[in-house]
């Protein structure tokens, strides 16, 4: 089901013409109502009236998390506080929060673009929802709650935690859809598993992940513990929040942009230069009818590459590639890149290996060394009577053996017993850097 024809079918230079539009118009409306795009576009040497193609959006600086936190709390705000309807934002573990406001037409676009996303994951109206990702600042949570009831779908606001409860009320309930961090997922299925339940036969036939980047490993594990469609979904609260873009449950090849809403770019993360469809790099997004914060070429951090190629879905859309991690997140392991998910793409085929990792990083002397702890699987701890450490060598030489070929590095492999590792209810942290004695964590 496709919820707006309209916009997810329209011809690419029918969609060209009107992001040019809606371009227009919101750097007309930061330059004039923010002091921070008014200085930054004038010590860039350009004005609003000097963007007369979609191409020019290359003549605008680009916006970071840096200044949305030196630009804390309101300072970004494009509209009066009389006019924001709601206030979302980051945890602010990092150091201050970042802000993000929204006005009623903000918050009705945004139940709109969330509505297309259930749809392109598969799911109807009349749907019971599942929506266990967290309520409050966050914008997961209430982002896909409004959606769901906009699509004419049954929101079931479970949020986070308390996973014996979430088992509970899918039993009961019986949900057709459900919504979380795929880890969080994982351990869903780990506790229904202890309580005796098959998670295949539950009611749950479509899910929509996101929050953190996963694997297509992730994704056939997590499609064969709960016998369902699983779909990546991507957002930032900077941008809009859950729903920017989505996969389709038909051919999960790309997530479909929101492109009436957002013009996406991808870029060398060093020098800035806008790259070509297909090559890897930053993902930058400009909000196109934002009122309350918009947002212009908009760094994300976040690893990825665009196809403008019309989908077999019927979709037209642009298509981003799932994030393949962050441009912060990146390891340096013996001067090689490697990114956690292409870990977690090695670890997970082996069947002996439960879906739960760490990549832990220690100083060893004036070099770093690199940890990748795992799990067994309760079935194969108890094959082999526990974790002997006779019974494991073949399989850590083999891992390790894997790794080295595929990504080219070396790395110390600890795996450890059934449910050792700490499990998450929100966001996995897959790295640990113990190379300080405050201990970081990304």
């Amino acid at each position: 089901m496709i919820f707006n024809t309209e916009m997810e079918t329209l011809p690419r230079e029918k969609m060209t013409e009107l992001q040019l539009a809606r371009l227009k118009e919101t750097v007309k409306r930061v330059y004039e109502r923010v002091p921070f795009h008014t200085k930054a576009f004038n010590e860039a040497g350009v004005k609003p009236e000097d963007i007369q193609s979609i191409e020019d959006i290359q003549k605008l600086p680009f916006m970071k998390k840096t200044d949305l936190r030196e630009n804390y709390p309101f300072s970004l705000f494009a509209v009066e506080m009389k006019e924001v309807a709601r206030i979302h934002g980051s945890s602010g573990t990092k150091g201050k929060p970042t802000v993000v406001g929204y006005t009623k037409k903000d918050l009705e676009n945004w139940a709109e673009i969330v509505a297309r996303a259930i749809c392109c994951a598969g799911g109807e109206p009349g749907d019971i929802f599942h929506n266990a990702y967290g309520y409050g600042l966050f914008t997961g949570g209430l982002g896909l709650h409004n959606g769901i009831e906009y699509m004419g779908a049954v929101a079931v606001p479970v949020s986070g935690g308390n996973t014996p409860r979430q088992i509970t009320l899918i039993e009961d309930f019986k949900p057709r859809g459900i919504a979380a961090t795929p880890s969080y997922v994982l351990n869903i299925v780990e506790e229904m598993k202890k309580q005796g339940i098959d998670p295949r036969e539950t009611s749950v036939k479509y899910g929509i992940f996101g929050a953190e980047p996963w694997s297509e490993e992730m994704r056939v594990q997590l499609e064969y513990e709960l016998d369902i469609k699983a779909v990546d979904i991507y957002g930032l609260s900077e941008v809009m929040g859950p729903g920017v873009s989505i996969e389709c449950h038909e051919v999960q090849d790309g997530l479909h942009i929101a492109e009436d809403h957002f013009y996406a770019e991808i870029i060398d993360p060093n020098t800035g230069e806008v790259l070509p469809y297909g090559q890897e790099g930053e993902l930058v997004f400009t909000s196109l009818t934002k009122e309350a914060f918009p947002v212009v070429r908009y760094r994300t951090g976040d690893i990825a590459s665009l196809n403008p190629e019309p989908c077999k879905c019927g979709r037209t859309t642009m298509r981003m590639s799932r994030i393949k991690g962050r441009v912060d997140d990146m390891l340096i392991i013996r001067g090689v890149n490697v990114f956690p998910t292409e870990i977690e793409s090695v670890l997970l085929t082996f069947n002996q290996l439960a879906p739960h990792y760490q990549v832990v990083i220690e100083r060893d002397g004036a070099l770093d060394r690199f940890e990748v702890h795992c799990e067994l699987t309760p079935a194969y701890a108890n094959q082999i009577s526990g974790n002997d450490s006779s019974a494991l060598s073949p399989l850590v030489k083999e891992i390790c053996h894997h790794i080295k070929n595929t990504l080219g590095v070396s790395v110390v492999l600890r795996v450890q017993p059934p449910n050792s590792l700490t499990r998450s209810e929100g966001k996995a942290i897959r790295v640990v850097d113990n190379r300080n004695k405050s201990q970081a964590a990304i």
